[in-house]
């Protein structure tokens, strides 16, 4: 009996001796995996920190070549609104405003002449008119165009479009000037066989002795 007394505190005291050194071990066991997870942690962190510097060098380059390109843009387009000299003098800028002053001053005349022959009614004097009034502010439009092409900071064009513009412009002047000139033609014509036709009739009562 006493054996079997001193053999239970015998195993007694071994497994108290037992259960910190298992439960050491588990504690060594779980830091070491803890230290693994640490390690794959801070792995992870320096692959993002990696990352994060190649797409903040990427948007930094592509930022820088694109305020680059902009600035450049910029300039092209702030040189687009300068007009050359070249262009300032370009030959076809005094045609137009010499086309305008002729339209002016032929259209001023010929309705003067055209209410002083007595030949029209009051109603085709006013359409007269208003066929002058309406070309007359159609070629005004040209001018405001040619001064937009001809002045700085008006519009972004390079010398060539500038030229091409300005070869429109005239163009349509002289169109313009050739339909005053052909309107002018045949209300004169008209206005003659008018007169023509009042003096055969005046001759003809005279003829007959009839009052005019």
């Amino acid at each position: 009996m006493r054996k079997a007394i001193i053999l239970s505190v015998v195993l007694l005291l071994a497994s108290a001796e037992l259960l910190p050194a298992h439960a050491q071990l588990q504690e060594l066991e779980q830091l070491i995996l803890d230290i693994k997870k640490l390690s794959q942690f801070k792995s992870i962190l320096s692959d993002m920190y990696k990352g994060y510097e190649i797409l903040t060098n990427g948007y930094n380059a592509i930022r820088d070549i694109s305020q680059g390109n902009f600035n450049m843009h910029k300039l092209f387009l702030d040189g687009l609104l300068t007009v050359s000299p070249e262009v300032k003098k370009y030959e076809r800028i005094a045609e137009i405003i010499s086309g305008e002053q002729t339209l002016i001053s032929q259209y001023k005349a010929s309705l003067i002449q055209f209410k002083n022959m007595n030949i029209f009614s009051s109603t085709e004097i006013t359409y007269i008119e208003s066929v002058y009034s309406n070309l007359v502010d159609r070629s005004l439009k040209n001018l405001d165009e040619l001064l937009m092409v001809i002045t700085d900071s008006q519009l972004r064009m390079n010398d060539a479009e500038r030229i091409n513009a300005i070869d429109h412009i005239n163009a349509d002047m002289q169109d313009k000037l050739e339909f005053l000139r052909n309107f002018n033609d045949k209300t004169g014509l008209m206005a003659t066989q008018r007169q023509k036709e009042l003096q055969e009739t005046s001759t003809i009562k005279s003829l007959y002795g009839l009052p005019n």
